[in-house]
């Protein structure tokens, strides 16, 4: 069934060995993201004291991989296609693009003889650029799904957490890889011991595959607080064309100063600072991200003119619009903590 987790195109439970599973590394690659896709695989060894997987850590060329944190990662070795292997997941994040270019032809030829292929976060680029994701049903990042979606028009593009369909599985990041894992291994070797290898990380799964990607992790506070969510919710869908503050505070029930001093009190600013962070934060990726330009980005999210949104963005980020996007492939600024969040 596509978009479920089982069954899920791994190594079957009646087979006889450990799965197979090589992890192919692009650079820049989140650390939390490869930990989410290969822990689960050592905590089910652990738990049932046996082998029932094995995996390998590859680059395209042998050599260590600095993550996106600015570590270097040793490897196992080069990704060879020929190889013998049981699934083959890349994980990637920053610059997925160009970085994928080398493995095209590789995972293209795993294709061929039906192996299951995944993609990590930014991991689904290297997969939807190699044309193994037309006619499949994929999910990427949040803040490239669009994008994504555009690039390749062949592709189911969901904004589901993660998405399995036949041999070919997606997740948006990092927990989601982990509760596809935990999936995969409740498919594969029951729920008990899913159960237990969740338990090892003091981790309560609690979303499904199908839950909504959301610009903001609302966790507890939706429980807790369902107007302010509510209203986070509402800015969150109106990012484009943004709704005035008193009009938020009407559809969630309350008057706008007592939402006012609900923002205050939860979040520790206004609900005006809060909508135009998030908007700004919008309008930073699409700098980064497309060819548009300042005054167009500006009118997408809803800035009455290029100056008050070059003012904004300066007040926000401490660089103009054009500094943004000339930064964007800097990793200086994010690895110092220099760039103002």
């Amino acid at each position: 069934m596509p978009g479920s987790a089982s069954p899920f195109p791994l190594h079957p439970a009646d087979a006889k060995g450990p799965a197979l599973v090589d992890v192919l590394l692009l650079p820049e690659f989140s650390l939390m993201s490869l930990a989410a896709t290969v822990e689960p695989l050592r905590a089910a060894n652990r738990v049932a004291a046996q082998e029932l997987y094995r995996w390998r850590l590859l680059s395209c060329d042998a050599a260590a991989v600095t993550t996106s944190s600015g570590l270097t990662l040793q490897v196992d070795g080069r990704f060879v296609p020929d190889e013998p292997r049981d699934v083959l997941i890349v994980v990637a994040a920053f610059n997925a693009r160009r970085h994928a270019t080398p493995i095209l032809p590789g995972l293209r030829r795993l294709a061929r003889r039906g192996v299951p292929l995944g993609g990590i976060e930014s991991g689904s680029w290297a997969l939807a650029r190699a044309g193994l994701l037309d006619g499949y049903r994929a999910t990427a990042h949040w803040e490239e799904l669009e994008e994504f979606a555009a690039a390749f028009p062949a592709v189911e593009v969901v904004a589901d957490r993660y998405v399995v369909d036949r041999i070919r599985f997606t997740a948006g990041g990092a927990a989601p890889a982990l509760d596809m894992l935990l999936n995969m291994l409740r498919a594969q070797h029951g729920l008990a011991l899913a159960l237990d290898v969740a338990s090892v990380f003091i981790y309560d799964p609690r979303q499904t595959s199908e839950d909504e990607q959301r610009i903001v992790s609302l966790g507890r506070l939706a429980a807790g607080d369902p107007e302010l969510t509510e209203a986070i919710r509402c800015m969150q869908a109106h990012l484009d064309e943004p709704v005035p503050v008193g009009a938020v505070a009407k559809r969630v029930g309350m008057s706008t100063r007592a939402l006012q001093l609900r923002f205050r009190a939860r979040l520790g600013m206004s609900p005006y600072t809060y909508y135009r962070n998030l908007r700004l934060s919008a309008a930073r990726r699409m700098l980064q991200q497309t060819e548009c330009s300042a005054a167009e980005v500006a009118v997408a999210y809803g800035f009455g003119s290029g100056s008050a949104f070059a003012r904004a963005f300066r007040e926000r980020y401490a660089v103009s619009p054009t500094e943004a996007r000339k930064l964007a492939g800097d990793p200086g600024p994010w690895l110092t903590g220099a760039w103002p969040r």
